[in-house]
């Protein structure tokens, strides 16, 4: 039951109320003589006993109807303010509520919106300071990317070759048999194609994590050109892309960066996409980076559940006070997009 529906059916049920209460007493006070006058007194042509309760219910409906738009406006006002913390938008305060509980309300709402949006501040100026550290330790930090790589390219890219290595041994021992066999050997042909192209795939991606950590003398706009043509030199996908030039923070920079290489990857490596579209520019005080395939997908609670990249990509997110969705159908695609507030008195580029 929505709000005007509730406040009709209180008013309607108090006015009828009143009502009888009154006409109880009215009787009770000038008893009638005779009860068959109520129907033989009329007023506006309406027998007097008609006419008083439909009277109440009519008039309880308006004063019903009014007071649940009244309430109904009250309460969207409020669900207006909480979506807007939630998309981490600045609140806009046009007119103050008269009610003096709805007046507490609004003012702990905008004491909630102004925390998080000192929050969202300080976690950009911590992140921005991080990554002001991480150039002096850069050269480790390499090298630890280096070792990673090193040990996944052995557990995948290696693993892949030396099946695609023992599969085709086992083609040449079966070159001199029947010629019925040799469908079976044009299967392992293709099985044996399909597995270089995919080892292929995995390498790039990985190659990936090799680019620094930082983007160093560069522009996240700059960034994001330089690694998407790259990667269109080398992967047979259709790679469109749109970035808007505005400044950020360097931690902002490369918080978005790094996520976009860890999708890249994933697409790369799973989604088995001939698109792919990479979008990010500035909205209401929002910047948005947003990553479409049109791969095979996934269940999305499974992979929230076991993946570290996903993992990894949701903690960037949140560190720079943004949000992370990500929207994926099997067979149709995935769509990753994560929005952080521009923080124009924080800390950095935005000043």
């Amino acid at each position: 039951m929505s709000t005007t529906q509730r406040q009709i059916f209180w008013s309607v049920s108090f006015s009828f109320l009143i009502v009888l209460i009154v006409g109880a007493i009215f009787i009770y006070v000038f008893p009638l003589n005779n009860w068959a006058e109520l129907w033989s007194k009329h007023f506006m042509n309406i027998p007097f006993v008609i006419f008083i309760p439909a009277f109440s219910i009519a008039v309880g409906i308006l004063l019903g109807a009014v007071s649940g738009m009244y309430w109904r406006r009250q309460f969207l006002s409020v669900e207006h303010s909480l979506h807007l913390l939630e998309e981490g938008k600045q609140l806009e305060v046009k007119e103050k509520p008269v009610i003096s509980e709805m007046e507490l309300i609004a003012n702990r709402i905008d004491k909630i919106g102004k925390q998080m949006s000192e929050q969202a501040k300080l976690s950009q100026r911590l992140a921005t300071e991080k990554v002001e550290d991480l150039e002096g330790r850069i050269q480790e930090i390499i090298e630890q990317e280096r070792n990673r790589l090193a040990r996944e390219l052995h557990d995948s890219v290696s693993q892949q070759l030396f099946a695609a290595s023992m599969m085709m041994s086992a083609i040449n021992e079966t070159k001199q048999q029947s010629e019925l066999e040799n469908d079976r050997e044009a299967k392992q042909l293709k099985l044996v194609e399909e597995m270089i192209h995919q080892s292929q795939l995995e390498m790039r991606a990985l190659l990936l994590h090799l680019r620094p950590v930082a983007l160093k003398n560069k522009t996240l706009q700059e960034g994001i050109e330089e690694l998407l043509i790259e990667l269109s030199q080398k992967v047979e996908m259709d790679i469109k892309w749109k970035t808007e030039t505005f400044p950020l923070d360097k931690g902002v920079e490369d918080h978005l960066f790094r996520i976009l290489q860890e999708s890249i990857s994933n697409t790369l490596r799973h989604a088995k996409a001939s698109k792919l579209e990479v979008l990010m520019v500035k909205r209401d005080d929002l910047v948005i980076l947003r990553i479409v395939d049109d791969g095979i997908g996934f269940d999305v609670n499974e992979m929230k559940a076991g993946s570290y990249g996903m993992q990894n990509m949701h903690e960037r997110a949140v560190e720079v006070g943004g949000t992370l969705k990500v929207v994926s159908v099997k067979n149709q695609g995935t769509r990753l997009e994560v929005k952080v507030p521009v923080m124009i008195n924080g800390d950095g580029a935005n000043d």
